[in-house]
């Protein structure tokens, strides 16, 4: 069973096709970082219009490169929230295309769930139950997983996410667009302990908060001027976001009483937290499962992976599925 993903909630234009939802047997991703990096991030309207010139050759690619076409397609998958609407339109308006014009079930897929079905692609056996830590430039969520389809979020951030953060400090510190793999690169060669900067807790819940953070690192600039080694604010940066990552996710997986913890989003391709996020698994007895770097970052593989297990539970969307900015994936259980 073949199904084709559609990708194109923030500024990745990305179709793939995947095969009995764990063989990737297509994923293409064109990339809008170059185009945004004067900017200093994405700017909604331009991505749309981008999306726009590369959303059919993408698809076109996708099926070439699998040798397919769209009659050995058995559905459609178009992750349609949440994210930016003038990007996620255009991704839906061509899934809704392919779908009438090819006679081909729809079904729409939820951004963060798509995140998690990474992880079957590297290890489609995973074991229910288990707790998933989602990372990206717009979420931090803590997701317990009890079933394909049955998710209850633990936490979330209360004002920045991780990814942000990352982003937002990276400009602030003069690095660049997108700041998450520069810090990560610099912070290799610093003193991770460096600097002091504060790890924030939400009262008696695991949420996240990483606005304070961000703005302690920008008055450590201001304060230190000229007098700065980068690759240490670089590191004792990270290593604050880590540790609030990794202790909170791991309080969670304790409370449910999982031995499994998976971690998605782009975030999840820093290095300091896969390893250190293995390490204190290892020392509580939980195993960490991160997809590779190619997979953590938005790409079609991880929507035609979550598609292919909506379709195969029958659920399906109808040409009149619309596009959502924001929805939580699933009910909120506070622990």
């Amino acid at each position: 069973m073949k199904i084709l993903g559609i990708e194109t909630s923030c500024d990745e234009t990305s179709a793939a096709v995947i095969e009995d939802g764990k063989t990737i047997l297509s994923n293409v991703v064109a990339s809008q970082i170059d185009l945004f990096q004067r900017f200093g991030g994405v700017v909604p309207e331009v991505a749309s219009r981008r999306h726009v010139e590369l959303i059919n050759p993408v698809v076109q690619q996708a099926l070439d490169e699998s040798n397919s076409t769209f009659q050995d397609m058995s559905a459609v998958a178009i992750i349609n929230r949440p994210g930016l609407i003038p990007a996620l339109i255009v991704g839906v308006s061509a899934a809704k295309a392919i779908a009438w014009a090819a006679g081909l079930p729809l079904i729409g897929v939820h951004h963060l769930e798509a995140h998690i079905y990474a992880n079957f692609l590297v290890e489609p056996d995973l074991e229910f139950p288990f707790v998933c830590l989602i990372v990206s430039g717009g979420h931090s969520d803590i997701i317990y997983m009890t079933g394909h389809g049955q998710y209850k979020i633990l936490a979330r951030t209360r004002d920045d996410a991780a990814g942000e953060a990352f982003d937002k400090s990276a400009r602030a510190m003069g690095l660049g667009y997108p700041g998450g793999p520069i810090i990560d690169k610099l912070a290799q060669e610093g003193n991770p302990k460096a600097v002091h900067f504060p790890r924030a807790r939400v009262g008696d819940t695991l949420d996240f908060s990483f606005s304070g953070l961000k703005t302690a690192v920008v008055r450590y600039i201001e304060k230190a001027g000229e007098d700065i080694n980068i690759n240490d604010v670089a590191a004792s940066f990270q290593q604050a976001v880590v540790d609030v990552l990794v202790n909170n996710t791991m309080k969670a997986a304790q409370k449910k009483g999982v031995s499994r913890v998976v971690i998605a989003g782009g975030v999840a391709a820093n290095r300091t937290l896969q390893k250190q996020m293995k390490e204190r698994g290892a020392e509580l007895g939980i195993k960490v499962t991160a997809p590779p770097p190619k997979l953590c970052t938005d790409n079609a593989a991880m929507a035609a992976a979550a598609g292919y297990y909506r379709f195969i539970r029958g659920e399906k969307s109808g040409l009149d599925l619309d596009s959502y900015a924001s929805e939580p994936l699933g009910e909120r259980e506070y622990i």
